[in-house]
């Protein structure tokens, strides 16, 4: 059984009309104004929005912190019992 690739799309296939292969650049002009156009677009947070992101964001790493500490403490003192053969000193 033979396979064959079929696509929907002539842009998988064809350059658009126009494009040398993608080798036109944009000056900085045009792109500070589709860099602007862009940023019109986005959906900034609220002030609470923006509160609560940060409050969680916060809780998370002090938890890892915590988490990664207990790890760093219970290893080091397993490590220090397999070598020392006493971990009260």
């Amino acid at each position: 059984m033979r396979w064959q690739v079929v696509s929907d799309t002539p842009a998988v296939h064809e350059p658009r009309e126009g494009s040398r292969g993608g080798d036109k650049r944009t000056g900085p002009t045009t792109f500070y104004r589709q860099v602007v156009a862009e940023l019109r677009k986005v959906v900034w947070p609220t002030q609470e929005q923006l509160r609560t992101y940060f409050i969680v964001v916060m809780v998370f790493v002090i938890v890892m912190m915590a988490f990664v500490s207990m790890l760093d403490l219970a290893f080091g003192r397993l490590v220090f019992a397999l070598f020392t053969g006493n971990s009260n000193q």
